[in-house]
């Protein structure tokens, strides 16, 4: 198979594409024919890297009448989901339809140009190629990185503030593509449930009831109704370019209406998803919580309040934490210097906050955590701030 990667779809040689490629491109002109009531050529198709089900491509439009940007990326799934499962297609279709309705300076993502459920493809705006937040905290520029975070943080408090309020329009778009509409996450459940029998087996500490207690408590609040919003769900740095206007979110297969604080949780166990998480210079989890709320009072003012945001931010850091303790210790290993440095940052924030019982089982976890794969267990920072 072949497309022709000339500005003009005219002159030029024919090279071999991808297959996968080509489809995406193929059904990129027919959803960009369907929304437009005219043929449009895409030449120079660039496939993008990406760790989803999505062939992501960036391509060249030949010629256009419409007034659309110079470069655009496709977003096409071939794939239909499982019966009955979460929709990554449909996930980022709703997201992103959600925000293009949004005005364009409300907006943390780059702008929906036209989407196919026939054909599960996505067409948006190229923002180009900007670097990611992963970029510049893998960079030598310490300032860079910290204005970046800072940046990441607002956005996604801009964020959480633009759609709070929106749960029904969310799942009525959801529901026109055919997406099942509820599947809050049951791990943190699973994991209160589970972990202190696996800190018994693998370290030798007891979970005493009362913080038993308080993680099943916090996973309640997680699922209530209060401070609900959308979320990316997949926070990971390299899903997140970092441009003139803020830091804009990518990646939105997962995306959907939760509690806003499970997100700003991440702020003070940052990146924990992502597969080699390191840490941040001491001081900047503040600042990027003070960044976070400065967006959201506004919707929240109950936040406003340090005692009230702090004690949230507690319940959503426990939860993090032992999620990813849970996923370890119940998984093949692994990330031992992550799990002691979050269980350290969490005693001491119980300890600032006054919850002696959490922070006492922190240090414990993090003492044996470090004894059992250490001694001397520290999560390097990111070379930005080394």
């Amino acid at each position: 198979m072949t497309v022709d990667t000339s500005e003009e779809g005219s002159a030029g040689a024919e090279v071999p594409v991808d297959p996968a490629v080509a489809a995406a491109v193929a059904a990129g002109e027919a959803v960009l024919e369907h929304r437009f009531g005219s043929a449009i050529a895409l030449v120079g198709p660039e496939e993008l890297p990406g760790s989803g089900p999505a062939t992501v491509v960036r391509a060249k439009i030949a010629s256009s009448p419409f007034g659309l940007p110079r470069t655009l990326v496709i977003k096409h799934y071939p794939q239909p989901a499982p019966q009955g499962a979460p929709d990554p297609f449909a996930q980022e279709a709703v997201s992103y339809q959600l925000f293009t309705a949004l005005p364009a300076e409300e907006r943390m993502c780059p702008e929906l140009l036209a989407h196919d459920g026939a054909r599960r493809v996505l067409v948006i705006d190229d923002l180009g190629h900007a670097p990611t937040l992963r970029d510049k905290l893998l960079g030598r520029d310490a300032r860079a990185a910290e204005r970046a975070l800072l940046s990441w943080a607002r956005s996604l408090g801009r964020m959480h503030a633009t759609t709070a309020g929106r749960e029904a329009d969310f799942d009525a778009l959801l529901r026109r593509l055919g997406g099942p509409v509820k599947h809050e996450d049951s791990t943190p459940l699973t994991a209160c449930a589970q972990l202190p029998a696996l800190l018994e087996e693998h370290l030798g500490v007891t979970t005493p009831d009362v913080v038993c207690r308080f993680a099943e408590t916090a996973g309640e609040r997680a699922r209530s109704l209060a401070y609900r919003a959308f979320s990316p769900v997949d926070l990971s740095p390299d899903n997140n370019l970092v441009t003139s206007g803020g830091v804009r979110f990518l990646d939105f297969e997962r995306g959907r209406v939760r509690n806003a604080l499970v997100d700003a949780a991440h702020l003070r166990v940052p990146f924990a998803t992502c597969p080699e998480p390191m840490a941040l210079p001491p001081g900047m989890s503040e600042a990027m919580v003070a960044a976070w709320r400065s967006e959201v009072t506004g919707v929240w003012p109950g936040l406003g309040d340090p005692d009230v945001l702090f004690a949230h931010l507690l319940d959503h850091q426990v939860l993090l934490v032992w999620v990813s303790t849970w996923t370890v210790l119940a998984g093949p290993g692994g990330r031992a210097a992550a799990l002691v440095t979050w269980w350290r940052n969490l005693a001491a924030e119980a300890e600032r906050l006054g919850v002696d019982e959490i922070a006492a089982h922190a240090h414990a976890v993090a003492a044996a955590l470090d004894a059992r794969h250490g001694p001397g267990l520290e999560l390097p920072l990111y070379p930005a701030f080394r």
